[in-house]
């Protein structure tokens, strides 16, 4: 047993002389015969300060050290010891004490090591108590939020004093996942830190969470450059919005100059058939500065869809309701293809109907401009893959591979003087302010397909927001 034994075994009498070891303490410290412990141990020559073995022989119980040696190779080494007293049968006197001694050097250099890289890597990193205190931060965090141990880290990073709504560490704390968030704290100087954190489970052997790590990269720089390109953007919009405004605009006036021209040319020569003719421009163009006005308005509000929970196939009867007469008249069968597992979803209703308003529009249109015969317009709703999805799709003129890279920029129509330019633009917008996209697929004489896509999760997460802010 003795040899068996997977430590550094060595029995050591009253005058500190090592009179029994195992081959693993041979191995480790070198040759022990006729030395004594504290020779062997650290290459002293006289008896170590806060001997344990010492201690064992003046109380008589086992003794638990750690301590710093050399091995016999001159290197420095940790390692703890456990050390026992071995009576005399005959009388109980303790006349030897076996010491156990299990290196930690390799422990100890990887918790060096472990401490460096925690300290080092280019991130904030926090361990988070039960309590939501912090336990343990890195450099990168102490530099920026300070040395704030034993303090809530919503108070540290946000200087609060409740807890976070929506706190990614409660929500780790509960499931053991890992969660990420992207937050806005404030720094120790009271700058703005703009960070997207991961929360992570630190479990117990128990299987319950007893710690939640946070790695946090910090994105203000990111985000002023965001800001940057966004207003730069929001400035080139200006510029192709004014633009285009002018543009339209000025063809308008054009119209309604000649219009009133031809009024004014009929009045002086009395004649009906030219004031009609320039009563009608003039009435054309002033319908067209209020499609212009009202497709503006519709485009500039800049807002939060206003959700509530609705049936989407109310959107779609209603539509065929509003179109299908029209469609009638030009010979376009309008159908509709709705899904049985479509469930009530959280949308602004005036916001879809104009999107479907639009696009149906579009493909009414595009039906009557192509040649074929039995022009069709389908709308279809379906769920799929945790999306709710509406399509509009067309057998009409179809459109080609350049207009349709064209088809959401400002004021682009292939109507002619018939229209703005921003329903398809507006349609968009008002997609992506449900956090959904809209596509496109289409072929010059094929027809033309646009679908609109709303993932659930974004519309929940809208919704929710739109009514903590209420």
């Amino acid at each position: 047993m003795f040899e068996q034994v997977p430590f550094n075994v060595a029995v050591i009498d009253r005058d500190y002389n090592v009179v029994e070891a195992n081959q693993n303490f041979k191995d480790y410290f070198g040759n022990w015969k006729g030395k004594k412990c504290y020779s062997v141990y650290k290459k002293l020559e006289n008896p170590c300060n806060d001997c344990p073995s010492e201690e064992v022989f003046k109380k008589g119980r086992a003794v638990v050290a750690d301590a710093v040696g050399v091995d016999q190779h001159g290197r420095k080494t940790h390692y703890v010891g456990h050390v026992i007293p071995i009576k005399n049968k005959e009388n109980d006197h303790i006349d030897f004490v076996m010491e156990m001694t299990r290196t930690v050097t390799e422990i100890n250099r990887w918790q060096q090591e472990y401490q460096i890289l925690f300290d080092r890597v280019p991130c904030y990193i926090t361990v988070i108590g039960e309590d939501f205190r912090i336990v343990r931060a890195n450099e990168a965090f102490r530099e920026n939020f300070g040395d704030v141990l034993g303090e809530h880290c919503y108070k540290v990073y946000k200087r609060r004093e409740t807890k976070c709504r929506n706190c990614p560490a409660e929500k780790t704390f509960k499931d053991g996942e890992v969660h990420h968030s992207t937050q806005k704290g404030i720094g120790k100087r009271g700058q703005d830190i703009n960070y997207q954190v991961s929360t992570s489970a630190l479990m117990r052997g128990s299987g319950d969470v007893a710690h939640v790590i946070e790695i946090s990269n910090d994105i203000t720089e990111l985000k002023k450059l965001e800001h940057k390109v966004i207003e730069a953007e929001r400035l080139s919009a200006v510029g192709q919005t004014v633009a285009g405004l002018a543009h339209s605009i000025k063809n308008i006036l054009m119209g309604l100059e000649g219009g009133k021209y031809i009024v004014s040319l009929g009045l002086k020569k009395n004649s009906k058939e030219m004031i009609n003719q320039g009563w009608e421009m003039l009435d054309r163009n002033f319908d067209k500065t209020t499609s212009l006005v009202k497709d503006f308005l519709s485009f500039s509000k800049g807002r939060l869809p206003e959700l509530q929970l609705v049936d989407p196939r109310d959107l779609i009867y209603e539509i065929i309701d509003l179109y299908k007469n029209i469609a009638a008249q030009s010979g376009i069968e309008l159908k509709t293809e709705i899904s049985e597992k479509v469930k009530t979803a959280p949308l602004d209703p005036a916001g879809i109907h104009t999107c479907l308003t639009n696009l149906v529009s579009n493909a009414l249109d595009a039906c009557s401009m192509g040649e074929q015969k039995g022009t069709e317009v389908l709308l279809k709703l379906y769920e799929g893959r945790d999306k709710l999805i509406f399509e509009v799709t067309d057998n009409g003129s179809g459109i080609d591979y350049e207009i349709k890279s064209k088809i959401f920029t400002t004021f682009f129509t292939t109507k002619g003087g018939a229209g703005t330019g921003l329903g398809l633009l507006t349609t968009r917008k008002i997609v992506q302010e449900h956090g959904g996209k809209i596509l496109v697929d289409s072929q010059k004489g094929k027809g033309a397909m646009f679908r609109m896509v709303f993932p659930r999760k974004r519309l929940l997460a809208l919704y929710k927001e739109t009514k903590d802010k209420k």
